[in-house]
């Protein structure tokens, strides 16, 4: 698998503390090892899933061999639209 990150999810991870951000990023390299470990669920109503790294959320979705994601930010407004 490889990883593919939205510019849009590049800027939300980089305004996070560096701390959260190291966090962030082992959890989405394991997440390129093995897609279905760690915390995964299949997300309702859209297509894509979600990790999660704490109070934090990944969005992503896989197309063929690509884990693309597409949000990164807190629990609280990682869903609204």
């Amino acid at each position: 698998m490889r990883l593919a990150w939205d510019g849009k999810a590049l800027k939300e991870l980089q305004k996070l503390d560096s701390l959260i951000q190291r966090r962030i990023i082992k959890c989405v390299e394991e997440l390129e090892l093995n897609p279905s470990a760690k915390d995964v669920r299949k997300l309702k109503g859209i297509d894509g899933f979600r990790l999660r790294v704490g109070d934090y959320r990944i969005i992503f979705h896989i197309d063929k061999d690509i884990i693309f994601i597409s949000k990164v930010g807190h629990r609280k407004g990682i869903y609204k639209r």
